[in-house]
């Protein structure tokens, strides 16, 4: 399937983008949201970041007419300050990051991010790190694998398909995706199989999420990304499920509303300043009609905060 980049025309109203301003994009991927942002600038500056050699390959070919007004940095987003430091960059006016996987880390079988094709238990954004889904799934516990099936995955039979991988595992090891898809079917009850939703979808999103320790890297960059912004700059934040999104919305409130004063007090004693306040109430979704034309999209939210 070929990568569309979600909510895109949202994502350049939102960052208010200036000719002259500087931007991060902080998952560059297949460097749709990039591209579109570094058309718009003359005298800016982009920043584009990821973890994904082979992504930062392809977005480094779809940028290269914007070269003067692009610098790309391989990194996780968890380093941004680093990251920024490094590139010479002290405050920016706009940042971007959508928490998805691309489309083709999804269709590249060999990635094993997919249940639907038969792989080597990868999941690694990045191909050099150490940690993959079949040390997970072959070494971690029982315990350990109940709990992220349940936290990441929100996956109700996680204790019967945590106890079926490691009775199978004791056998033989786990290598492939259809390996996995096969233990989990064969743990979960009947009933279980005849959702819409494919039953492995959970216990593959918590995978990922382990592997490449996605929530611990969005805490991190949500606790640096504020203090890098200039006054009125915007912060966009693109997750896929609840778990993300509420990382998200508590980052945003606890710098928008983190005051622990009594509501009766004439004025704040407990120090607190606010650096960020919300752009919407709520997140904002994509349109019927890009999701009829990309149905990955579904279930993509954005939040906006501004730096007060």
């Amino acid at each position: 399937m070929e990568h569309v980049s979600v909510l895109l025309e949202e994502c350049l109203r939102y960052l208010n983008l200036r000719p002259d301003g500087v931007y991060v994009d902080g998952t560059l991927g297949m460097g749709g949201h990039s591209e579109a942002i570094a058309s718009r600038l003359t005298t800016g500056r982009l920043i584009g970041i990821d973890r994904d050699d082979r992504a930062l390959a392809f977005a480094g070919r779809r940028l290269a007419p914007y070269a003067d007004r692009v610098t790309l940095c391989k990194g996780n987003f968890s380093d941004l300050g680093a990251i920024l430091d490094r590139a010479g960059v002290e405050k920016a006016d706009g940042m971007l990051f959508d928490l998805g996987v691309s489309s083709p880390q999804l269709d590249v079988a060999e990635r094993g991010f997919s249940y639907s094709k038969d792989a080597p238990l990868d999941m690694r954004m990045d191909e050099t790190a150490p940690l993959t889904a079949a040390i997970v799934v072959n070494e971690w516990s029982e315990a350990e694998l109940r709990s992220i099936f349940w936290r990441y995955g929100e996956e109700r039979y996680a204790g019967r398909i945590a106890q079926a991988i490691v009775q199978r595992r004791e056998k033989t090891p786990i290598r492939t995706t259809g390996e996995l898809v096969d233990v989990i079917r064969r743990a979960m009850p009947a009933a279980a199989l005849r959702e819409k939703q494919h039953p492995a979808k959970r216990c593959f999103q918590a995978l990922r999420i382990a592997v490449n320790d996605e929530l611990g890297s969005l805490e991190r960059m949500l606790a640096q990304a504020p203090d890098r912004l200039n006054p009125g700059g915007r912060l966009l934040v693109i997750s896929f499920h609840s778990l993300e999104d509420r990382l998200v919305k508590e980052a945003v409130r606890s710098r928008e509303n983190g005051c622990t004063c009594p509501k009766d007090f004439p004025v704040c004693t407990c120090g607190f300043v606010q650096t960020l306040r919300s752009v919407t109430r709520k997140p904002v979704a994509p349109t019927t009609q890009e999701t009829e034309r990309n149905p990955r999209a579904r279930s993509a939210r954005l939040r906006i905060a501004e730096r007060v």
